[in-house]
């Protein structure tokens, strides 16, 4: 006998969760939700997206004030320590989980808190941190319980000194020098935050080049602009171990190299929140990194049960988490108002920041298909000289003959913002997204979205 009987049982509130419960309870489902934390929002709001990218703005404020030349001319400079740069940031923590507690009071879906397992396909249990236990059956599960970050048995992260993702948020000191093991994402965007805290970072990266995924000229131009602000970055390197000091770490290479830093930022991978579920009773097999495999519907090998979100691998997004989540839940719904969830835009919040949506020119030359380029630079932007924020460039890429979109990337301040305007157009249907029209348009002076006017001419100016 079930406690409480759900149409949809999501299991994590972080995007991936929110959006499967909201868009199930607003077409008549009865839903459920259950969290392990005692507050709702996820790795996201929690220690992930949401207090990282608060820091981040902190951090940048702080950067403003001291580049300020009003504020140079009258002797003003701003030091504000790391650890107050965090209570910024979790002052946003605390907003967002205000604001989403108030999504499922609203639509009386109940949150039940502690850690759910499966029983059988269709009944799970719920142990709250006391011991106590409810019973919960449901027709639908969906599965969004993100990840948390890898950490390899070998090194000691009880260490004061040794750092991951979610453990560098409680950093309760000053640092002068960092070691970051991962240039992923995450590797990337620590490693700019601490550079902009004038922190001597080395960036440690495991493969040839930074940010494999994007297009080259991006890749090139972030590496030029974290080497240009004084990061060490050093490529296909792999540890061989870490040595415990009182007072930092050394990091030895297999390559012979030791660095020495006061703390190390693990961010080499992520392990998906699988394990301790009892998913062996409904089939579910995950793989070596804790991803559940589904199908195109985001179903499981239980076809009632779904997985969405960081749970499920790439990409990894808290947009694209949001969206999967509202797809599983139209699906369950047998409705066809929403799209699997394709094209969605990176978002990379190094300094400077980087947007790409569709496809880059490696992959256009291997696939052998005529397109051009047309550039709009930032430093030739009315509105970025005005901001002092030139660093950067949006790039078009389009046929050669159809002058139809086929990638957009931009580097620099206010990408993944920017980025949207070239989106709308770009997955519009034929002949609606073509280069034309951002030549036709009539764009607001002076903005960054004039960039994408300055980037069409210059590619039509390509063309012969």
């Amino acid at each position: 006998m079930a406690d409480y009987e759900f149409d949809v049982v999501v299991i994590g509130t972080g995007p991936g969760g929110e959006g499967a419960a909201m868009q199930a309870c607003k077409h008549g489902l009865k839903v459920g939700v259950i969290e392990r934390m005692k507050l709702i929002g996820g790795a996201c709001t929690h220690t992930g997206t949401i207090p990282s990218k608060g820091l981040r703005y902190a951090i940048f404020r702080m950067m403003d004030a001291n580049r300020s030349q009003l504020f140079l001319d009258h002797g003003v400079f701003v030091d504000v320590k790391y650890p107050v740069l965090l209570k910024s940031a979790k002052s946003v923590v605390q907003k967002q989980v205000l604001l989403r507690a108030g999504f499922y009071e609203r639509n009386d879906v109940p949150v039940l808190h502690g850690a759910a397992h499966f029983i059988d396909p269709h009944h799970l249990e719920v142990v709250n941190g006391d011991g106590s236990c409810k019973a919960v059956r449901g027709k639908h599960f969906v599965i969004a319980t993100g990840a948390r970050p890898y950490r390899p048995p070998d090194v000691d992260f009880t260490h004061p000194c040794i750092f991951d993702s979610d453990t560098i948020l409680g950093l309760d000191r000053d640092i002068r020098s960092l070691i970051v093991y991962g240039a992923g994402v995450i590797g990337c965007e620590y490693a700019s935050m601490f550079r902009n805290l004038n922190v001597k970072v080395t960036l440690i990266n495991t493969r040839e080049k930074l940010l494999e995924f994007l297009d080259d000229e991006i890749i090139d131009a972030l590496a030029y602009h974290f080497r240009e602000h004084g990061m060490l970055i050093k490529h296909k390197e792999d540890y061989e171990r870490v040595e415990l000091l009182p007072d930092g770490v050394v990091l030895h290479l297999k390559s012979g190299k030791k660095l020495k830093a006061d703390a190390l930022l693990w961010a080499a991978g992520r392990t998906g929140n699988s394990d301790g579920m009892g998913l062996d009773k409904v089939g579910i097999v995950p793989d070596a990194r804790g991803n559940i495999p589904v199908n195109e519907h985001l179903q499981t090998e239980a076809p009632h049960i779904y997985a969405v979100g960081d749970v499920i691998g790439p990409p990894a997004l808290a947009s694209a988490a949001y969206m999967q989540g509202r797809y599983a839940s139209s699906h369950i719904l047998g409705g066809a108002d929403l799209q699997p969830v394709r094209d969605v835009p990176t978002g990379i919040y190094t300094s400077p920041e980087i947007s790409s949506l569709g496809r880059s020119e490696r992959e256009l030359t291997a696939e052998r298909v005529p397109y051009e380029v047309g550039h709009s630079l930032f430093r030739s932007l009315a509105r970025a000289q005005i901001t002092g924020q030139t660093v950067g460039m949006l790039k078009l890429l389009f046929h050669r003959e159809t002058l139809e979109i086929l990638g957009i990337h931009c580097f620099g301040q206010n990408a993944s913002e920017i980025i949207h305007i070239g989106q709308a157009i770009m997955l519009q249907p034929p002949p609606n997204n073509t280069l034309k029209y951002f030549v036709n348009t009539t764009f607001n002076y002076p903005t960054m979205a004039e960039a994408y006017r300055v980037a069409a001419l210059n590619g039509l100016n390509r063309l012969f």
